[in-house]
């Protein structure tokens, strides 16, 4: 057994947030240590979104593993970016469903 749980993180797009809060909770009862994707209750600012862009690839950084949360396979341009992030980092990196091709 391991001297700690696994940790995974979460990357997804934000307009997921039922199916990225889902995935987080499902991780969290299989003892999982989950980052997640900061969420917002209003627009935020470009600036503001490239921090929390910044922020998120720490996060892989901590991470053992990342999963993509991405419905009907949909993988937008920044979830795109921290999955070659987590690839050149050797992160192993799973999927919730297919990659679509249009993405």
């Amino acid at each position: 057994m391991p001297n700690r749980p696994e940790i995974v993180c979460i990357c997804g797009s934000t307009r997921f947030a039922d199916e990225l809060r889902a995935a987080n909770r499902d991780l969290t009862f299989a003892g999982i240590i989950v980052v997640a994707p900061g969420e917002a209750d209003e627009p935020i600012t470009d600036e503001q979104k490239a921090m929390l862009g910044g922020l998120h690839l720490r996060k892989i950084d901590l991470a053992d593993r990342v999963l993509v949360v991405n419905p009907g396979g949909y993988i937008g341009e920044s979830t795109s970016r921290e999955i070659d992030y987590a690839h050149a980092t050797g992160k192993p990196v799973s999927f919730t469903a297919p990659a679509s091709a249009a993405t």
